[in-house]
């Protein structure tokens, strides 16, 4: 120990170990309490002065007592110039306190901006907020490499090494965890491509639901009946999806079976009347109408018309007119449906026909 070192020191040493961390741990809690005052204070002023009020509040409770304790401890006991081992101590713990902190206060900004974004995007488009997820989890990843890159060469550690090292482990690592990466760039490959996004009304392998949320690792659908399907990222790369969502009109087949006794004449009116029905609804459009088969079932006709509406009420609503027009028309005009016939053939062998002699 330096014999230069007076009283004021000691007392500058004494103060940082032992009043510091006592004073930071009311500070914070008395901050806090006025800031958020001071919010209360300023009412609903414009939204760019409440993202400013709510980041630096985001920061103040970010930020972590103790880890400030161990960099005013540290810094007080650098002041009394130990010797070199508990030199470098006292420098090594307030370096990482002081990158912890740093990265702290980065990952509460980052939580703000991405919160504030996902705000914004779910009022303006709600499509827009899928990818938010994983660029926060990005952005962190980010964020947190860096500042640990940094901590390791202000603490003396050869940086290009570590990356070396960390390149041959990487391979180890990767196979270990194969099937976690599989669904993360899964998630990367939804969120670029967008073949579906939050809100959209999906079916994957005959389940249909609407998406509501797209995780790093599995996608959440609600079903119409109101349980919940978890797909794997990777599962549902490779799965066909349709997607409702994007459906800007709806075809449609009508088909139904008329007698084979039906008056021909009758049959020639009918794609005009079908016409005639489908044309006295709103956002619907006629394709075609037509005697398709002669079966021994009865006369099959088709009828194709398209709903300029997506919307799936409207879709059911729609066909609902239809078929009731069809089936007041067919009984105004006589004509009637097929009924389905099935014919039953009973063929009594040989072997039961009843023995004479036995019988006589």
């Amino acid at each position: 120990m330096p014999q230069d070192i007076t009283w004021i020191d000691w007392l500058l040493a004494a103060a940082g170990v032992f009043v510091a961390p006592l004073a930071l741990r009311a500070f914070k809690p008395w901050l806090l309490q006025h800031l958020r005052a001071w919010q209360r204070a300023q009412g609903f002023g414009s939204a760019m002065l409440r993202r400013r009020q709510q980041a630096v509040l985001d920061t103040v409770a970010a930020t972590r007592v103790s880890l400030l304790a161990i960099l005013a401890v540290a810094l007080a006991l650098r002041g009394l110039q130990p010797p070199p081992p508990w030199g470098r101590l006292c420098d090594g713990a307030a370096t990482v306190a002081l990158f912890v902190q740093i990265g702290l206060w980065s990952a509460a900004f980052l939580d703000r901006w991405i919160n504030a974004s996902r705000d914004r995007a779910l009022r303006a488009d709600p499509e827009a907020a899928t990818g938010l997820a994983a660029a926060s989890f990005l952005l962190r990843l980010l964020s947190w490499s860096l500042l640990s890159l940094m901590l390791l060469d202000n603490l003396g550690v050869n940086v290009t090494a570590v990356l070396a090292g960390l390149g041959v482990g990487g391979v180890a690592v990767g196979l270990a965890l194969q099937s976690i990466l599989k669904d993360l760039f899964a998630s990367l490959s939804i969120v670029l491509d967008k073949p579906f996004q939050i809100g959209h009304f999906i079916v994957v392998d005959g389940l249909p639901g609407t998406v509501e949320n797209i995780g790093l690792k599995t996608t959440r659908l609600r079903a119409l009946d109101g349980e919940q399907y978890v797909f794997s990222n990777a599962d549902l790369t490779m799965a066909r999806v349709r997607n409702f969502r994007t459906m800007e009109q709806r075809r449609i087949e009508q088909r139904f079976v008329l007698r084979l006794d039906t008056d021909p004449r009758a049959l020639e009116q009918l794609p005009d009347w079908l016409r005639e029905i489908v044309q006295a609804l709103p956002d619907v459009r006629f394709d075609r109408a037509h005697l398709k088969d002669i079966e021994p079932d009865g006369l099959r006709f088709e009828m194709v018309y398209w709903i300029e509406q997506a919307d799936y009420l409207v879709y059911m609503n729609t066909r609902h007119a239809i078929n009731l027009a069809l089936l007041r028309g067919l009984r105004a005009r006589g004509i009637e449906l097929a009924q389905p016939v099935r014919h039953v053939m009973l063929h009594r062998s040989n072997d039961m026909q009843p023995n004479a002699a036995a019988s006589s």
